[in-house]
């Protein structure tokens, strides 16, 4: 394993001596364009997209024109990805939107980005265990011996506690391996819909833009656009990246082109396989088995094993993605101060976020056990609420940092483009805006719960609540802790983070 050639910033307890050092920086140029790539699509979750929000998607609207709906979704995020990676090389923080808003609107809304995006990211890495201890309960189940999911969900737990103390760069080469595996499950399972389609004619109907324009449009947008979040992780890797703003530009665009054409060609090859017209049954019937269903008839029942397998192992993957994104935005957070000076610490041998990384894991062991006593479904009430929950927390973030780039370039003349600068990132606050309205409005749908749940209003409900808890806790902070609050979205340039002693006596946050 190569040595981090940028040394760590340390700080030194005076009175522990050598043995209160601690370092308070992630490990410098470690990852590649390649490394963040595999980051960013692992935390999007290709197959377990193509699994489960493709045939929800299908089932939920009844609409054929899925594959378009990803098309235009796509579009909409590579227009905010402009400004985005426009904006990565004047701000090079682990926690990305947080720093984002912070130095484009005002510090107090960036500690209302920071919780918001902390809470997401958590919560979507928690949910995932519900779908990686269900499916490889499922798998087990197939192969003779029966699990509880609990009992795989907390061994995928402890791999991945693990791997975050890890060097990051040994993450990505897991992720790495785990990645192409899903991407050569989706496309060899597309072909064979293709070379098998109904009715022995292969079909562009669900390609037709027309399809677009039907009651339903709104939800199966919405759907679409969730199954995007995680592409947007690229930049929260940016300290530890070599040359951070081209690393950052080429690995976001990538990502998301790939995703754009897998989901597509995933959707659109069901369709065929199915039939357009049969397809809406298909998935209410099938539901998160068509796809499996479809690789058994066309390609025989041991490539559909294969691809069960490869899911949980996908599972595996995004688990690690979301667990290194929600300990590096722990940190961040640590490192400026507005939460405890503990968790942002690193460590010495490895440059991962040492304490952030336990803290997540304790609160996916606590989930795993609470829902294990008392016989929650893993899939309903943990990762179909979670995940749907936490998406739509990345959503508002993204929104907000449409409004932040447009808001730092305004203050910050630059040499930069028009189009980078002003253009694109208008065009994606109003696209954004109209997309959370969409989802907003079909909140229900995404959760699968009846218009008039609680969860239909109160999940949104609880974002606006965290917001502004964070606007307030950024409004004292101004006022009773200057020092901290004039280094928010500073990240490894925060005086604090560079020059204070930290003192494991001093007051929680100090």
């Amino acid at each position: 394993m190569p040595q981090n050639p940028m040394p760590q910033k340390v700080s030194q307890n005076k009175a522990h001596g050598t043995r209160g050092r601690v370092a308070v920086a992630l490990a410098a140029n470690r990852l590649g364009v390649p490394s963040v790539i595999f980051f960013a699509m692992s935390a999007a979750a290709p197959l377990t997209a193509v699994t489960m929000v493709i045939t929800s998607g299908y089932s939920v609207t009844g609409l054929i024109g899925i594959p378009v709906a990803f098309v235009v979704a796509g579009g909409l995020l590579a227009l905010f990805s402009v400004g985005y990676v426009t904006m990565a090389p004047y701000v090079v923080n682990a926690g990305a939107f947080s720093a984002y808003v912070s130095r484009g609107l005002t510090r107090p809304l960036g500690v209302s980005a920071a919780l918001v995006a902390l809470i997401a990211y958590t919560v979507i890495q928690i949910g995932v265990y519900g779908a990686i201890g269900d499916a490889g309960a499922a798998l087990f189940r197939d192969w003779g011996v029966d699990l509880p999911w609990w009992l795989i969900a907390l061994v995928g737990c402890a791999l991945v506690a693990f791997l975050g103390l890890q060097h990051v760069d040994f993450n990505s080469k897991i992720l790495a391996v785990l990645l192409v595996a899903e991407i050569l499950v989706i496309v060899v399972y597309s072909i064979g819909n293709l070379t098998h389609p109904a009715g022995g004619v292969v079909t562009v109907d669900a390609l037709n833009p027309e399809t677009l324009f039907s009651p339903g449009v709104g939800a199966v947008l919405a759907v679409a656009i969730t199954a995007f979040v995680g592409f947007e992780s690229s930049v929260v890797f940016s300290e530890e990246a070599r040359r951070p703003g081209k690393t950052v530009r080429v690995a976001t665009f990538t990502s998301l082109g790939v995703l754009v054409g897998l989901y597509t060609l995933a959707s659109w090859a069901m369709s065929v396989a199915t039939g357009p017209a049969h397809i809406g049954k298909a998935s209410q019937t099938e539901s998160t088995n068509l796809i499996y269903s479809l690789a058994a008839s066309s390609l025989g029942t041991s490539f559909a094993m294969i691809g069960r397998a490869l899911y949980v192992t996908g599972a595996l993957a995004t688990l690690i993605a979301f667990h290194n994104l929600a300990a590096r935005y722990t940190f961040a957070l640590g490192r400026e101060r507005v939460l405890p000076a503990v968790l942002g610490r690193t460590s010495l041998r490895t440059g991962a976020p040492k304490n952030s990384s336990l803290i997540q894991s304790a609160l996916a062991l606590a989930v795993i056990v609470v829902y294990a006593l008392f016989d929650l479904d893993p899939v309903i009430n943990l990762f179909y609420w979670w995940c749907t929950s936490g998406s739509l927390g990345v959503m508002l973030l993204i929104t907000a940092t449409s409004f932040a780039v447009i808001g730092f370039f305004v203050k910050r003349p630059t040499a930069e483009s028009a189009w980078r600068r002003v253009i694109a990132p208008v065009l994606a606050a109003i696209g954004m805006c109209v997309a959370m309205v969409l989802v907003l409005a079909n909140f229900d749908k995404l959760l699968g719960v009846d218009p008039d749940s609680p969860l239909a209003w109160g999940i949104p409900t609880t974002y606006l609540v965290i917001a502004l808890v964070g606007f307030a806790w950024g409004l004292w902070l101004r006022g009773a802790w200057p020092e901290v609050y004039t280094t928010i979205g500073m990240g490894s340039k925060s005086a604090i983070a560079r020059d204070r002693v930290v003192d494991t006596t001093t007051r929680p946050g100090s």
